[in-house]
């Protein structure tokens, strides 16, 4: 069993990771967090909103709601609306994990209509996984437009855990 500390700390560690790419991403100008990359999600901004919207995606999920709309480019698609929304959505994460037994079971259904169900805790790790994943890739972007990002392992965030 994955203890809820776990969770709750690898949670914690997915909001300092968030604002400290979000952070480096408000430096660019929009021309470099546009600048498409020809990769999946294109652009720096591109890379941060697909994250984002992953993260609220599995909160519907795991809540049993549907959202309203996947994403809205209009409203979504803003560093500074991430820069407000992310981090909220991420301490909504952590109030429902804190709330909820780490082996419980949630059944959803995926953006295709195929039912699944999942423990909490698998759950929370794939959700770090793939934020830890898309972060590094958006570190990579602002490092190729010749900025220097922010240091984001999660050993990083264990030593500010001590300091």
């Amino acid at each position: 069993m994955v203890p809820q500390s776990i969770l709750l700390t690898h949670l914690d560690y997915t909001a300092w990771a968030s604002a400290r790419i979000l952070e480096a991403a408000s430096k660019l100008s929009p021309e470099e967090l546009d600048h498409d990359f020809k990769t999946s999600d294109k652009s720096v901004i591109g890379t941060l909103v697909h994250t984002y919207a992953a993260d609220r995606i599995w909160l519907h999920r795991v809540q049993g709601t549907v959202p309203v709309a996947f994403l809205d480019p209009a409203v979504d698609c803003r560093i500074d609306t991430l820069q407000v929304e992310w981090p909220a959505l991420l301490t909504r994460w952590t109030q429902f994990a804190q709330n909820h037994e780490p082996e419980e079971s949630f059944r959803y259904r995926d953006m295709k209509g195929n039912p699944y169900e999942t423990p909490l805790w698998q759950i929370v790790l794939h959700l770090v996984n793939h934020g830890t994943h898309h972060r590094g890739q958006a570190a990579g972007m602002i490092r190729t437009l010749g900025h220097t990002p922010p240091q984001l392992d999660l050993i990083v965030y264990y030593r500010s855990l001590r300091a």
